[in-house]
């Protein structure tokens, strides 16, 4: 890509996120691949403030939401999660910000979105991608979300699940906490290609590029139309009610008796599941 429109400007100083700005284009990542891009509260925070960044930056159309290294996201970060204070007014208000809040920031971001995925995209790292309106994925991509059967909380935070998928494959997608690979994502419609891993940037970077000559206000009302759509089928008021029975799960005697086990408990159960 080439020219003077197609030049990247410098790389913004987050810590756990990467922010580039290519001709049109902002490209948010994710950026800490020693941990397999995993969500803490700063990179959480730091892909709000960049998304509001670019939301802001009247040269930027077109938004990607990716990751550094192998992996687009491994999820929640949960080492981080276990060291919190086991409070539901605390916890809420941390979920409720930072998960549900997030998330439907990234929904209601008046730009398009495309989620570029590679390597794992789990549990929180679904949320996000999934929030976006287009998805390209390498083909060496995979998606699960563990948490009913791993942390004994019902999905996570975003029941974002049945609305990508349809209601059946959720139900088995979560009900057994499988993993689920590119192609198969791409059959039922989740995601929008699936391409060598070599060339998803480049490709991704492409259909932003072309979503970018787009009229910037044609497109924004178009965006908002559709999600309307699915407003007026129930998807906000759905996300808020599952959010809500997420956050009871934490209360019960299930939840408790995982959490006794730590950590090491919830990973070799993932683990297992996936083997």
């Amino acid at each position: 890509m080439n020219g003077e429109n197609m030049k990247e400007k410098p790389v913004t100083d987050y810590t756990e996120v990467r922010y580039e700005v290519i001709g049109a284009v902002a490209r948010i990542s994710h950026n800490r691949p020693d941990r397999g891009n995993a969500e803490s509260t700063l990179l959480l925070d730091e892909l709000d403030e960049a998304l509001k960044k670019a939301g802001a930056d009247e040269g930027v159309r077109v938004v990607i939401i990716g990751g550094v290294g192998k992996h687009f996201s491994a999820g929640h970060d949960v080492k981080e999660a276990m060291g919190r204070p086991d409070i539901v007014e605390t916890r809420y208000a941390y979920e409720e910000q930072r998960y549900l809040g997030h998330c439907l920031r990234i929904w209601d971001f008046p730009k398009p979105t495309i989620a570029q995925v590679q390597g794992a995209c789990i549990a929180g790292g679904f949320m996000v991608a999934n929030m976006c309106d287009l998805m390209i994925a390498s083909d060496d991509a995979y998606f699960s979300d563990p948490t009913c059967a791993t942390l004994a909380a019902a999905a996570t935070e975003v029941l974002v699940h049945p609305w990508v998928m349809g209601m059946r494959t959720a139900k088995d997608f979560l009900f057994t906490g499988r993993r689920m690979m590119a192609d198969e994502a791409k059959q039922i419609g989740m995601v929008n290609r699936v391409v060598p891993r070599a060339d998803l940037e480049d490709v991704t970077m492409e259909v932003a590029q072309q979503i970018s000559k787009a009229a910037p206000f044609a497109i924004k009302m178009l965006k908002r139309s559709m999600n309307k759509t699915a407003d007026m089928q129930g998807f906000r008021n759905a996300i808020q009610a599952h959010f809500d029975l997420h956050e009871l799960c934490h209360t019960t005697q299930e939840y408790k008796d995982v959490r006794a086990q730590g950590l090491d408990g919830s990973i070799a159960r993932a683990k297992a599941m996936n083997q």
